[in-house]
């Protein structure tokens, strides 16, 4: 499957070249923690800087990007490869060593 590809745009509304430069910073690092865990393959996004992006908390701009995701309908639960969580160990039977 094609890898996720992302876009920014901050428009000059937000305000000048380094605060415009400074949220597309905070988003993309936001988006380089939450969409490779959280966003299905294949899908294009374009991530829109608005002005409140430079002073909100960069942990309410992950979870932002993650309710939008679920809105869209582009996120995919994580997944535990190695063996499942405790709770699907127990429900399967098995004892934790």
């Amino acid at each position: 499957m094609p890898p996720v590809r992302v876009g920014f745009t901050v428009s000059r509304k937000v305000g000048n070249a380094v605060v415009r430069n400074r949220v597309r910073r905070r988003l993309r690092a936001a988006v380089e923690r939450v969409f490779p865990v959280h966003a299905k393959e294949g899908r294009d996004f374009v991530v829109i800087g608005r002005a409140k992006g430079f002073k909100r908390p960069f942990n309410a701009l992950l979870n932002d990007l993650t309710v939008a995701l679920r809105r869209l309908d582009a996120y995919k639960s994580r997944e535990n490869p190695v063996g499942g969580t405790a709770q699907q160990k127990k429900e399967k039977g098995c004892e934790e060593s």
